[in-house]
């Protein structure tokens, strides 16, 4: 049986998710800028201090590090902010 839905409602839906992924969003691009800042200054350093690091790591692999934990954290904490919001509107009555 079909639940009748109206159109004000499915407006208030729509404006509730994308308020949600805004702040998922928001969340995420500050993770990320957190992230890249954490992980390029031990990244940049050890490849000046180690012998390794500066003969295996050009600044390709160096930059590869950096942005796949910034885009590691970006989409984990975005995933639980949206995650976090949509929990807690899922409790309130239309």
């Amino acid at each position: 049986m079909a639940k009748n839905v109206s159109l004000a409602s499915m407006d208030q839906k729509l404006a509730m998710a994308k308020r949600c992924s805004y702040e998922g969003v928001v969340a995420g691009a500050k993770a990320a800028v957190v992230a890249s800042v954490a992980t390029a200054i031990p990244t940049f350093a050890i490849g000046k201090m180690s012998l390794w690091a500066r003969t295996y790591l050009n600044p390709t692999a160096k930059a590869l590090i950096i942005s796949t934990a910034a885009g590691m954290a970006y989409f984990v904490v975005a995933d639980k902010t949206i995650l976090k919001i949509a929990r807690e509107n899922s409790f309130k009555q239309n």
